[in-house]
Formats: C-alpha cells, structure tokens, sequence
C-alpha cells in the first residue's frame, strides 16, 4: 500500500509532541523545513521545544475528552501519533493507563476517518501476541489494531529499549547501574532484548513519513546488537567506565517487589516501574530487517547510545522528570 508523497504545502499533526519521542521529532521535522501542528492539552509547554518563529500551529486539546480533535486534523493528510501511557504514579493506578490508551486511539481514528487523513504512523512495542504478552505491551499492541481499523493507511514501528536521555526504560537502567555495584533481579533479567538508539527511532520515523511505500506497513526496529537485560547492564557500566557490576538472579522476586525496588533506587515511580519490569519477561528482538530497504540507516552501538544519552543532557532535551 502506498500514498501520496509528502509536499511542501503539507502540515503534518503531531500527537503526543511534548514526550521524550515528540519532542525530538518536533526538532527533526523542523530542519526538514516541515510545516507542523501539535495538539496539546496544555499549550505553554510548546515554548520549552518549539523555536521561536518556526512553522508550528498549536490547537488546544484532548483525546480522552474528544476536545480539539477536529480542529486538529482539519486539512491534515499525514499525522504522527505518539499518545502513551504507562501507569500511574503508584502500582494501584496501573489498571487504568490501557483503558485510557484504548479510549484516545478510538477517539482519534474515529474523527480521522470523517476527516479524510490519509496516513498515520504509531511508534509501538516489540513483543509477540499471546496471553503471556505484559499489559504494557498488550496495550501497545491494541492500540496498533485500532489505529490501523480505520481508514488512514497506518505505519507502526515496533521497538523495544529506547536509549535516551529522559526516557523511562533508559532512567531505570541508568540509575540502577550506576548506584548499585550489587543488585539481586528477577529471572526475566535473562530476556533478549534488542534496545535502539532514540537517535534511530526518530532517523526512522522522519524516513517513514517521507518514503510514502512505508503506508499501511508495520516494521521491527532496533539497534545492531541483542543482548539479555544482565548483558545490556554490563554493556551500560562499560560504555560509563565503571567496574563491571554484580548482577544476581533471584527467580522468587515478584514483579510487585521490583518495581517497589526500583522506585527507592530509582526516580522512576512504582506505578511505572511496574509496567515495565512486567514486560521483562517477553523477549523484544527484531523478527526482521524490511525498514532497511524503505529506511537504510547507520545503526547506533549500544555503548554510543549511551553516550550520546549523557551529552544529550547538556545541549538536548535531557532529563524530563517523573
């Protein structure tokens, strides 16, 4: 399937534009010289990302609440949605992040179609379909489903670890490595995952939406390397120079315990923790290598990944809290 190539009449929507991917693409699509509009729930943020003087329109709305979706999507053919959930501020709000994903995809696709949009691309989740899938992953699985329901041809991306500077899986492992020379960790710690570079995510996401053959497409993506999560931990103290770190398995430790564990250790809160080390236990590696013919790229190394994380937070948009 394919459609319409981009021009340079062309306004493309940005969902989701103030998280740890959105800002970046904002930045991306801005030196391509791409006329933007965000949708924002609150739009004084767009001062800390957007340019003064650069080509961004900005409507007020939410997805949840079914506000300034119209008005967003007006005149629109290609949008970029990067709508995400993952939990709440302790473990008992995790039951509600993919009841509101589900309900802000549906909202979306369901004025997209009277809209006329042509194309969406979603940035989902490494992970096969089954009932042993995490909810986190489930959740981005169904989310890929609603979206390609409806008339836009969808694009999904499925990646694992993201690294990056402000990201959550990336702050974990962060803070985890670094002050812990001695950790104990569940049995899924021995899980193959293939992490990426957000550098990459976003070489991939821009491509995606200049290459109009990626429509109606869904594509693996990760870096050049798969590694267990123990692995990726001693890649990571590696890459920082620090001693090589004692990595315990202790299959008793529930998931329940962890995320409690991660959330003294860690700034990352429990109620995202959890979600996250619940998918630990699915392996998130790369089934195959179609976007290379669509996308060719120059993977990123795990260890210059990292790196580039840590000068990310001097000159990018770093650290954004919890």
């Amino acid at each position: 399937m394919s459609s319409l190539p981009l021009t340079q009449e062309d306004r493309v929507l940005i969902l989701g534009a103030t998280g740890f991917i959105g800002k970046r693409l904002v930045k991306a699509l801005l030196e391509k010289d791409i006329k933007l509009r965000l949708l924002l729930r609150n739009p004084s943020k767009a001062a800390a990302f957007v340019p003064e003087g650069a080509d961004v329109e900005i409507v007020e709305g939410d997805l949840i609440k079914k506000k300034g979706i119209q008005e967003a999507l007006s005149g629109i053919p290609s949008a970029f949605y990067l709508v995400h959930s993952l939990g709440g501020k302790n473990l008992y709000k995790n039951n509600e992040f993919a009841q509101m994903d589900k309900r802000a995809a549906e909202n979306f696709i369901k004025i997209a179609d009277n809209e006329g949009l042509k194309r969406v691309i979603y940035l989902g989740g490494l992970g096969e379909i089954g009932k042993e899938l995490s909810e986190h992953l489930k959740s981005r699985a169904e989310v890929a489903d609603i979206l390609g329901s409806g008339s836009p041809a969808a694009t999904v991306l499925r990646a694992a670890v993201i690294i990056g500077a402000g990201g959550a899986s990336f702050e974990m492992l962060r803070y985890l490595v670094e002050r812990l020379p001695v950790m104990t960790c569940p049995k899924w710690i021995n899980t193959r995952i293939q992490p990426i570079a957000v550098q990459d995510v976003i070489h991939y996401l821009v491509g995606c939406l200049i290459n109009p053959e990626t429509a109606g497409q869904t594509f693996d993506i990760g870096g050049p390397e798969v590694f267990t999560y123990k692995e990726m931990m001693q890649q990571y103290a590696e890459a920082r120079g620090l001693a090589k770190r004692i990595i315990i398995d202790l299959p008793l430790l529930t998931p329940v315990l962890s995320a409690y564990w991660v959330d003294l250790v860690t700034p990352v809160p429990s109620g995202i923790a959890h979600p996250l080390i619940e998918g630990m236990k699915n392996e998130v590696i790369c089934k195959d290598s179609r976007i290379d013919q669509y996308v060719p790229i120059q993977k990123t190394p795990f260890k210059e990944s990292v790196k580039s994380a840590f000068l990310e937070e001097k000159s990018g948009p770093g650290i954004t809290g919890f």
